[in-house]
């Protein structure tokens, strides 16, 4: 059974984007993008997803994977599981992925008429959050535990809105040199807001799983809905 619930057309319009879509019960005040760890659009995403709706966004989720298999979802506490998503993550065109992002952005816009949108990724999806923030004009972005931002941060004269940063900084996969590295990169731009998450790891916002922190999840989340309260609406 599939968890996705909307097809969005891609920047050229020859292909259809699997995407969870989570709507609010009056006209949305904005609309958020949520964009999947390596896990796919799993219970988590869609529990994230929900959460926006509910706080009066509109919400989407597209399958990041979907050129490559569409409909993964995949567990973060079973090991083999866990490698197969790093595979798929490791054959994921991601600038390809970032355009299927703008493909979303303009989909809001134009189809759903919601001006505002915000985007919000973790892990793989942190690094989109980042590409997003220098490739689209997106109104506002958030990334937590986003990897190989540090590989980006030639595009960083690009950033033109807000983008905020999650970083646990006892990340197994964002080791020290990489944090500071971000940090050197982007402390001093205007744009962009790094918060550390000191001996925290990676994955400790997930809604499901034994990754979960409780009480820096709650932080990062309310960082996160205060800054698109204040840039998205």
């Amino acid at each position: 059974m599939s968890t996705t619930n909307t097809e969005i057309p891609t920047l050229s319009g020859d292909a259809m984007i699997p995407a969870y879509v989570a709507r609010p019960s009056g006209t949305p005040r904005g609309a958020i993008i949520v964009h999947q760890e390596v896990f796919g659009v799993d219970p988590g995403i869609r529990k994230k997803t929900d959460g926006w709706a509910a706080r009066g966004y509109l919400a989407v989720a597209p399958d990041a994977f979907w050129r490559q298999q569409p409909g993964v979802e995949l567990d973060a506490d079973v090991p083999e599981q866990f490698q197969k998503a790093i595979d798929f993550m490791m054959n994921h065109d991601f600038d390809q992925g970032i355009r299927d992002m703008e493909a979303v952005i303009h989909w809001i816009r134009r189809q759903e008429g919601v001006a505002k949108v915000g985007f919000v990724g973790f892990c793989m999806g942190g690094r989109v959050a980042y590409g997003v923030a220098a490739r689209t004009d997106i109104d506002a972005s958030v990334g937590y535990y986003g990897v190989m931002i540090d590989q980006m941060l030639n595009e960083k004269h690009a950033i033109a809105n807000p983008l905020m940063l999650h970083v646990p900084t006892a990340d197994g996969f964002v080791p020290p040199d990489a944090q500071k590295a971000m940090h050197e990169g982007l402390d001093d731009h205007p744009r962009v807001t790094i918060y550390d998450y000191e001996g925290l790891d990676h994955g400790f916002a997930a809604e499901i799983g034994v990754r979960r922190d409780e009480a820096a999840a709650g932080l990062a989340d309310q960082r996160t809905s205060e800054f698109f309260a204040e840039h998205i609406g």
